[in-house]
């Protein structure tokens, strides 16, 4: 794996740093201090030792190295170069990288604590808002949770987040685990729409055109699920 290489390595790069260092510096803890640090249960114990060895772990496309409900809907590795191009994945280790880019697999979530760093998102944020474009006027269209989107946000393009609820007898609540599904399901339908989303009402009619009930406010695209 090679720093250099990662999306937006100018900026990016010396944050990564630290984190790998931080990570290494785990396997000479107290296993169960480490655990606690990585934030992962003791049955996931094994964990710790990958983290500490990625700078020599063998890499594969982020499109590929990352899984979950959210990509198996999205199928990222299956949509065309000029689609994945529009893709940014918020990492907790790299910050963000783009489908393309080549990382080990990890186990490293936006709630870990390691030593020297602290909280994740204060940790990414000076870094990110120095490497992410942020054009007035431009669309940025996002999936993350709350974890990660506390990292970083524009403050000139209009951010449109994707959230998914319940209707049940006119009542409507947030969904969780369905939440990541409607997530990837409508990242697919925005990437593979002929014509990207420029502004907001584009987005909801081209995940209406995709089947889902979904409605705007303020910045947010919620889509309604049956209950």
């Amino acid at each position: 794996m090679k720093l250099e290489a990662l999306a937006f390595a100018a900026d990016l790069t010396e944050s990564r740093r630290k984190l790998l260092a931080a990570l290494a510096a785990l396997a000479d803890l107290p296993l169960e201090r480490a655990v606690s640090m990585l934030a992962v249960s003791a049955g996931q114990a094994g964990e710790v030792a990958v983290d500490a060895g990625l700078r020599s772990a063998p890499a594969g496309p982020a499109a590929e190295v990352y899984t979950g409900v959210l990509y198996d809907r999205l199928r990222l590795p299956e949509l065309p170069k000029r689609c994945q191009g529009r893709v940014l994945i918020a990492s907790a280790l790299w910050g963000v990288v783009r489908p393309a880019d080549r990382i080990p697999y990890y186990r490293f979530s936006a709630k870990a604590k390691l030593d020297g760093i602290g909280g994740l998102a204060a940790f990414w944020r000076p870094a990110l808002t120095a490497a992410l474009p942020d054009k007035e006027g431009a669309l940025v269209v996002d999936m993350r949770s709350g974890a990660y989107s506390a990292a970083w946000k524009p403050k000139r393009a209009d951010l449109l987040a994707v959230r998914a609820f319940s209707e049940v007898k006119g009542k409507r609540k947030p969904v969780s685990h369905m939440a990541k599904a409607v997530r990837g399901e409508v990242a697919r339908a925005l990437l593979e729409a002929k014509n990207p989303p420029e502004t907001p009402e584009a987005a909801a009619t081209i995940a209406e055109r995709a089947g889902h009930t979904v409605e705007l406010a303020p910045g947010n695209l919620d889509v309604i699920v049956p209950g």
